[in-house]
């Protein structure tokens, strides 16, 4: 029989390396009102080795930075000069979650802004270097329309 995958983990999981982890931990949970599940320290360090966050019931991991276990190699988006990946939520009220974030300690990298497909929607990159964006729907955009939104955009934008 095959075990049932525990609630707040079905589908994708994301796992970031921050560092360091211990500080990460806070941030999220002050920025994002993230709450700590479970923590696994590495002995003899302040290093954390493993820990599971959750946003409204959805579970995220994380861990400090471990280069001697990655061909002595940092794996952090500050390391790697920023990250092409973006953490993506809806929220209640986009304006709200950037001035929380920000507030944080969080870079506002895009306000938020009413966009053509429909959302309020607006993007910070935390202090491990991670860009959140956040939307709000505002109303139902029909296909034609975004087409021709698109159509009209400028070059590079």
């Amino acid at each position: 029989m095959t075990p049932k995958i525990p609630p707040g983990r079905e589908g994708f999981i994301p796992h970031l390396v921050c560092d360091p982890c211990i500080e990460a931990i806070a941030f999220y949970e002050k920025a994002f009102g993230a709450k700590e599940l479970f923590r696994l320290p590495m002995d003899g360090t302040d290093k954390i080795m493993h820990c599971e966050m959750s946003i409204n019931g959805h579970s995220f991991m994380m861990a400090d930075d471990f280069p001697e276990y990655c061909d002595g190699a940092s794996q952090t988006a500050t390391s790697l000069g920023g990250t092409p990946v973006t953490l993506h939520r809806y929220v209640p009220d986009c304006d709200a979650a950037i001035a929380q974030a920000e507030q944080a300690g969080a870079t506002v990298r895009m306000p938020a802004t009413d966009m053509f497909w429909g959302d309020r929607y607006g993007v910070v990159i935390d202090p491990f270097g991670h860009k959140w964006s956040f939307a709000t729907p505002q109303r139902s955009v029909p296909p034609e329309e975004l087409t021709e939104a698109m159509k009209a955009m400028p070059p590079g934008s």
